[in-house]
């Protein structure tokens, strides 16, 4: 069952904004997934988060089935707060780092900003999100795969 493959990688609930949770079947069933692997401290990060906003915006405007989980590099959970209090999708929580491990081993991650698409299933679309929303920011070719 596909709500089974998405609980598996991001757990029961994820926040939906800081301090607020939903479950994790409610909020990402039936979507495609860009998993999103950032930090404050980084400025390349800082840098994407504004065009990724913008995409997840206007393909929420176009009614596409998409969403976005932040994965977070912070150091502590200030920064953390900080930084996701200005993005409009979900995240895992901090404090689930063990989680956030087993995301960035299974996606390969190697450096941050990174972007992983899934559908959903929790299978990779792409590995090159940021790419694909760099290369197409209006999301003209969404699901990127």
């Amino acid at each position: 069952m596909a709500e089974d493959h998405i609980k598996s990688l991001f757990g029961e609930t994820v926040l939906t904004k800081v301090g607020e949770e939903s479950r994790t079947s409610e909020k990402l069933q039936n979507k495609h997934i860009g998993v999103y692997f950032s930090a404050q401290w980084c400025s390349p990060c800082r840098l994407f988060t504004p065009k990724l906003t913008k995409t997840y915006q206007e393909l929420k405007t176009k009614g596409q089935e998409f969403e976005v989980v932040f994965v977070s590099s912070d150091g502590d959970e200030s920064s953390f707060n900080e930084y996701y209090g200005k993005m409009p999708w979900c995240a895992l929580p901090f404090s689930d780092t063990e989680r956030g491990d087993m995301l960035r081993e299974k996606f390969e991650v190697r450096g941050i900003p990174a972007l992983v698409i899934v559908n959903n299933k929790g299978e990779i679309v792409t590995t090159e999100g940021r790419k694909m929303i760099s290369n197409d920011p209006n999301g003209l070719y969404y699901p990127w795969g």
